[in-house]
C-alpha cells in the first residue's frame, strides 16, 4: 500500500519556522496502531490524518485526527492548519472553507482571499488558579507571577525575557498531572501582545515550535488582561511562529500562513 504524505511549516512565514506537520489524506481510517506507528516513524510534533465525512447536518467535510510520536491528542492547532493547507493547494482548490469533525467537535478553516493566511475557529480553554503539582516550577526554572491550570499548567511571567530564557528539566516535567506546560508573558517587540512556549515531554513533544490549542488559553487570558479582543501572539521557540488571534467568548479564531516543505509516498 502506498499513501501520500505531505509535511507543511504551519504558522510560518518561510521553511524551517513554525511547527512542522506531516498531513496524510486517507480514503478511510487506518487501523490506531498503524496511525501511531506511522507518527512515530514521522517523529514530528503531530501528525495528522483524516477522510472524508459527512456533518451533522449533512456538510461536506472531513474526520481528523491528532498523533503526536507517543498518543493521539484530542486537539491541535499547527496540524489542523497544515491539513487545510494541504486540501486548499493541493486535493479541492475551489474551496474557500473546510469543516473538521474531531474529538473537540467540529473545527473550521477559512481562507483570507487578499492573503495567504488561514483562519482556524477552535474552542476556548479556561484556565484558573492552581496548586502545581510538586516539582513543576523547579523543573520550569523560574517562579512564575501567576499559577493557573485548566487542560494544562499556565505560568505568567513578567518579562518576556524570562520566558525567552528558560530551560527547563525535561525530566523533571514527565510526571506532570496536567497535559503539558505553557509559559507565557507580555510582548517585548513592536506589535507582539504576548509571548509564549509550550513543553509535554511525556507526550513526545519536549518543546513544541509553534501550539495552537495553547492559544485557546493565551488569547482570552490576554484579551481580558489587556482590554482587547485582537492578540497578535508570538511562540518564542527555536524556530518561531506568529498567531494573529482574536478573543470570540467561547471561540478563538488563530490565522497565521504555511509552507510546504515535502512530498511523498509511504509504503507499507
Amino acid at each position: 500500500m502506498q499513501l501520500p504524505l505531505y509535511q507543511v511549516d504551519a504558522f510560518a512565514d518561510a521553511v524551517f519556522k513554525g511547527n512542522p506537520a506531516a498531513v496524510m489524506p486517507l480514503d478511510t481510517w487506518l487501523p490506531d496502531a498503524t496511525m501511531q506507528a506511522i507518527a512515530a516513524e514521522n517523529n514530528l510534533a503531530e501528525t495528522a490524518f483524516f477522510v472524508p465525512q459527512k456533518g451533522g447536518l449533512g456538510e461536506d467535510g472531513y474526520g481528523l485526527r491528532w498523533f503526536t510520536p507517543e498518543v493521539e491528542v484530542d486537539l491541535c492547532g499547527h496540524a489542523t492548519l497544515a491539513s487545510a493547507w494541504v486540501i486548499f493547494h493541493r486535493l479541492d482548490r475551489a474551496r474557500t472553507r473546510i469543516d473538521f469533525f474531531t474529538k473537540s467537535g467540529t473545527l473550521t478553516v477559512t481562507q483570507d482571499g487578499e492573503s495567504d493566511r488561514l483562519s482556524l475557529d477552535f474552542p476556548m480553554r479556561a484556565v484558573s488558579p492552581a496548586q502545581p503539582c510538586e516539582g513543576l516550577i523547579e523543573a520550569i526554572g523560574a517562579k512564575p507571577a501567576e499559577i493557573l491550570a485548566g487542560h494544562s499548567y499556565f505560568l505568567v511571567y513578567d518579562n518576556a525575557n524570562i520566558v525567552r530564557n528558560l530551560r527547563p528539566n525535561m525530566n523533571g516535567l514527565m510526571d506532570l498531572d496536567k497535559f503539558a506546560v505553557i509559559v507565557t508573558a507580555p510582548g517585548d517587540r513592536p506589535g507582539i501582545d504576548c509571548v509564549s512556549r509550550f513543553f509535554a515531554p511525556a507526550k513526545g513533544i519536549p518543546e513544541d515550535p509553534v501550539t495552537g490549542s495553547a492559544h485557546c488559553s493565551i488569547v482570552p487570558y490576554w484579551a481580558k488582561r489587556l482590554g482587547k479582543r485582537d492578540i497578535t501572539a508570538y511562540q518564542a521557540s527555536a524556530r518561531g511562529g506568529t498567531l494573529y488571534c482574536r478573543d470570540d467568548g467561547e471561540r478563538v479564531r488563530m490565522a497565521g500562513t504555511c509552507k510546504p516543505y515535502l512530498e511523498g509516498m509511504v509504503t507499507l
